[in-house]
């Protein structure tokens, strides 16, 4: 007689087939979980990094540094650009932890060296790198003036003077430093590339959303606005204005900075 087939086990291959389908749900589940955690994890330390680096056009790159003032995470903004000759860097980390991974970032991303570095006046959150820099074999530039003020003020010193206006030439690039009065400080320039209509401002221009003029005390309000008309007639029509603590994609902050250095000129007259 023909054999007789068993019956299939349906209420225990319908279990197994739910428990595998449970498995594999729980797995994306906790796959999942798992991503998102990596990522609040990833964001919390862009979020928290102590060096930023973005792109402003081309060759150009904004990097940003942090620091304590009056018990506040300040960012602290400066630029650097890459020629064929090496990287040009202008300031220096406000954050004296940053000096060398600045230079390891510039690196890795454009396998360059830092060649020249200016500092546009001798606070900290431009100058504190200069002596660092210059141990590296690195080119360091400020004013003669901004040396006596560091000098006097105990701060790190650059190894190159510049006792007028400057204009330099760095692989492909050519850009001028200028010095347009006192303002923020006795001794603040900026730097201009008149090719590329961009204008490094520095501490001297504050933010267009800014509500004043900020630290004061080492600078000079009479003379603040008539500065910021030198640095307008110098520098015509920018695409970008770099400042230093304050978002530089609004190009009003110049003309901005200048109308409060008018109202300060005028309140301080009374």
């Amino acid at each position: 007689m023909p054999r007789k087939t068993q019956s299939p086990n349906v209420t225990g291959n319908f279990r197994d087939h739910h428990k595998i389908i449970y498995r594999n749900i729980l797995r994306t589940i906790l796959l999942t979980i798992a991503f998102i955690f990596s990522l609040n994890n990833i964001f919390g330390q862009a979020a928290n990094a102590k060096l930023n680096i973005s792109h402003l056009t081309g060759d150009f790159y904004i990097y940003t540094t942090y620091n304590t003032y009056q018990e506040s995470q300040v960012p602290a903004n400066g630029m650097y650009l890459v020629t064929t000759n090496g990287v040009v860097l202008f300031d220096t980390p406000w954050d004296t932890t940053q000096f060398q991974p600045l230079l390891d970032s510039i690196k890795l991303r454009h396998n360059k060296m830092v060649v020249m570095c200016f500092a546009t006046h001798w606070h900290s959150d431009k100058t504190a790198g200069l002596e660092y820099y210059r141990q590296q074999g690195i080119k360091t530039y400020t004013t003669a003036l901004t040396d006596e003020l560091s000098i006097k003020n105990n701060k790190k010193r650059a190894e190159f003077l510049m006792t007028t206006d400057t204009v330099f030439n760095a692989g492909q690039y050519s850009f001028e430093t200028y010095y347009p009065g006192q303002g923020h400080t006795e001794d603040n320039i900026v730097i201009w590339f008149k090719k590329e209509k961009i204008l490094y401002g520095g501490c001297l221009i504050k933010g267009a959303d800014a509500e004043d003029l900020g630290y004061l005390d080492d600078g000079n309000v009479t003379t603040y606005a008539s500065t910021l008309k030198k640095v307008q007639k110098k520098c015509r029509k920018p695409t970008f204005i770099i400042i230093a603590h304050s978002d530089w994609e609004n190009i009003k902050s110049l003309k901005h900075s200048l109308m409060m250095a008018k109202k300060l000129k005028k309140k301080n007259k009374r």
